[in-house]
């Protein structure tokens, strides 16, 4: 049981095994003292995002098996980075948020009512 807690105020949830994300490929979106990136949100990524975040050299969409990254398809669920979804959003292509599966840590930079405006829904 995980004393973490999601954006929502409740125990923070995996955001995907299927792939396998977070930074410690645990399924999970928490902080890490070791990630600089700081991949604590939870994202269905859309190609548009896949495409944007190529273009800022960060090429989700093809697989690196050398690094346990399967590469993403649209659709799949991911712990990214905060900063580049706040570049995303200002760029009007930000992913959906998965907020149950979003650290709390996110708040320190995003505002609730924001990530809210993005909440996934199934």
């Amino acid at each position: 049981m995980s004393d973490e807690e999601n954006v929502l105020g409740t125990e923070l949830e995996p955001c995907s095994e299927d792939p396998m994300t977070g930074f410690e490929r645990d399924g999970c979106c928490r902080p890490h003292p070791a990630d600089a990136g700081r991949h604590e949100l939870c994202a269905v990524v859309t190609e548009e995002f896949l495409e944007f975040s190529k273009q800022r050299g960060n090429d989700l969409i093809t697989p690196r098996p050398e690094l346990n990254f399967p590469g993403l398809d649209p659709g799949d669920r991911w712990c990214l980075c905060v900063g580049r979804w706040i570049e995303a959003e200002a760029e009007g292509v930000a992913p959906p948020v998965v907020l149950e599966a979003t650290s709390d840590a996110v708040l320190e930079d995003v505002m609730f009512t924001t990530l809210n405006e993005y909440e996934y829904e199934d």
